[in-house]
């Protein structure tokens, strides 16, 4: 399975932008997927998470209300609705597709797909 992320930009704060993730290869809408981020300097860190089926996700306390995960397996694709955006949501934001267990869907040592990421940039 092969991940191409996209969406990233410059955005004020409070502004909104939308990720895109397009998955390609063999079974993968069957996948469980998730984002994560990676702040310079920081480990990186779990966003969101959604079920192969759509009926399940998870979001990490510190965006939940103003982010949201969804996806269209039609067309092979999961986004990242983000809201509200703070200087602190600064990263590099990558999807993630392959997660073996959804109990670990906050772990990224589970998912066994990632994409090259994309850079978000909020400005005060």
């Amino acid at each position: 399975v092969q991940l191409q992320a996209s969406g990233g930009g410059l955005v004020q704060a409070g502004g909104s932008l939308r990720l895109s993730c397009a998955a390609s290869g063999r079974t993968s809408s069957s996948n469980d997927m998730g984002w994560f981020r990676q702040a310079p300097g920081k480990e990186r860190k779990f966003v969101a998470g959604i079920t192969s089926n759509g009926e399940l996700s998870a979001y990490a306390g510190s965006i939940e209300g103003r982010f949201t995960i969804s996806r269209d397996n039609a067309k092979n694709t999961i986004y990242l609705q983000m809201n509200g955006l703070n200087p602190e949501d600064t990263a590099v934001y990558y999807c993630a597709g392959g997660l073996r267990l959804w109990r670990y869907v906050k772990y990224y040592s589970w998912y066994d797909y990632w994409g090259q990421g994309t850079l978000v940039t909020v400005s005060s």
